[in-house]
């Protein structure tokens, strides 16, 4: 999504973390089979922690600054 607008890339990121870090509350014997293996482990996670969310929002975060910063002077050289 080359084109879409920073806020809409942030947002999207932030839900699909969201949706990701809720899941981990949800444990079934067959999601959970998922997670024991690497590949599932490493996208869906083990277990739910509240600070995840915040480094996440951090993560985004400074996402989102870069992107203005480099669109700055993407400008500047215009």
């Amino acid at each position: 999504m080359p084109r879409a607008p920073t806020r809409t890339i942030a947002c999207l990121a932030m839900s699909f973390s969201l949706a990701i870090e809720i899941s981990q509350l949800y444990h079934a014997p067959w999601i959970d089979s998922i997670r024991q293996t690497t590949l599932g482990g490493l996208i869906l996670g083990f277990g739910f922690l509240w600070s995840d969310l915040a480094c996440y929002a951090v993560g985004v975060g400074l996402g989102v600054i870069i992107e203005i910063g480099v669109s700055a002077l993407k400008e500047r050289q215009n």
